[in-house]
């Protein structure tokens, strides 16, 4: 006996266990407004903005109105909702399209955690509200040319006090949202003590070019850009005031990875679903290529992955409602998500055998930006030596 198609704005069929049942009915509602949002109006374009390599800025005021930036954030104007709704979101968005899923996590992540975690009371009132409302668009300046793992002993951006403000000099690199960003976190070694301090710099300040990557094949609708700071000045009151060192950086990557393993999963899902209908719809031998069993086994390996990287999130997650998330937990689950979703995504792309490779079908667009969401914030083997070292008590970091 078949099982009726479900709405594809209700609750998916890739949900197996029911995840989406451990939210509250406001959080379900929310979710529920998202999944429309981008099964609606973000899915029917995106793959010419993906071939583009362009950014759909007409669609930034629906995402807005979603009231999802900064979700999890109890700052200022920010929504304060749990980190696990704010999980399901991030695998929501990257369900239908892994660019738009990575801008709101630079955007509502990346760049409002820095300011959430290392601002003063003072700059959380002054710049988080509008980010939360989306009037002010931020990106997170870490990555270098030459140093990406590396970035906490290797960094070469400097920031010198010069009377009431710092001047910033360097270059960043694969920086999202920085083509058209309004305030850009830069993080910068301190001449004078080797340190490495946050700056809030402005789009278009003074000394600031930002110049975007072409020729991406992954996330061609993220701007990611290349940027010179010379001798650009921020004054000291748009230093984020409690980011001391390395470590305050570390404590913004650690809520935020846990962003990237729900995008992993969100590609992963994404996949598979496309993966799925194809399949019901595809007629060979006269019949469709659904009752096969090489593409059954297919496809409940896809949705296996999908799940066991959802439960391990949704369990990280739940940790850091608490105050429980560890900096192992957040890279186990990170490492795990993109590993799968690597595997899931070839998968989907093998059912639909020639035509996978076709954006119409969408699957080749989620493979291709698999390969951005494996390696970036924290590849796996950097991630495979944090839980090493916390399992083993020995560091094996070179």
């Amino acid at each position: 006996m078949s099982t009726p198609e479900t709405d594809p704005t209700d609750t998916p069929f890739s949900d197996f266990l029911g995840f989406e049942l451990l939210l509250d009915e406001q959080d379900r509602a929310l979710l529920s407004s998202v999944r429309a949002f981008m099964t609606r109006e973000v899915e029917p374009v995106i793959n010419d903005y993906w071939t583009r390599a362009a950014f759909p800025h007409d669609l930034l005021p629906g995402l807005a109105s979603l009231g999802i930036a900064g979700l999890t954030y109890d700052g200022p104007g920010c929504p304060a909702r749990g980190a696990l709704v704010n999980g399901l979101v991030a695998m929501e968005l990257s369900r239908v399209d892994s660019s738009i899923g990575t801008f709101m996590g630079v955007h509502g992540g990346l760049a409002m955690g820095s300011i959430m975690l290392c601002g003063s009371p003072e700059q959380r009132e002054r710049w988080l509200p509008a980010m939360a409302r989306m009037e002010l668009i931020g990106a997170f300046g870490l990555t270098e040319p030459d140093t990406g793992s590396a970035i906490s002993q290797g960094m070469t951006t400097t920031a010198r006090r010069d009377g009431d403000g710092w001047v910033l000099n360097g270059h960043k690199k694969w920086i999202g949202n920085a083509t058209f960003a309004d305030l850009v976190v830069i993080w910068a070694k301190d001449e004078a003590d080797g340190e490495v301090k946050g700056f809030v710099v402005r789009g278009d300040a003074e000394g600031f070019t930002a110049t975007k990557q072409e020729d991406k094949i992954a996330l061609r609708v993220v701007q990611n850009a290349e940027i010179d700071l010379v001798d650009v000045f921020v004054p000291e009151a748009d230093r984020l005031q409690e980011a001391h060192t390395f470590a305050d950086t570390a404590r913004v990557l650690r809520v935020t990875r846990m962003d990237v393993a729900w995008q992993a999963a969100g590609c992963a899902r994404g996949a598979f679903e496309h993966a799925l209908r194809y399949t019901k719809q595809r007629e060979q031998f006269g019949r469709s290529i659904a009752s096969f069993q090489m593409v059954q086994d297919l496809l409940v390996k896809m949705l296996s992955n999908v799940t066991a990287s959802t439960a391990m999130n949704a369990r990280a997650s739940q940790l850091q409602d608490a105050g429980s998330l560890r900096e192992e937990h957040a890279s186990l689950c990170k490492a795990h998500s993109t590993v799968r979703m690597r595997e899931t995504v070839g998968w989907a792309r093998e059912v639909l055998g020639g035509n996978g490779i076709l954006l119409e079908h969408h699957v080749g667009r989620f493979v291709a930006d698999a390969e951005a969401i494996y390696s970036y914030e924290g590849t796996r083997e950097i991630n495979t030596l944090i839980v090493g070292r916390a399992i083993t008590g020995e560091s094996a970091f070179v």
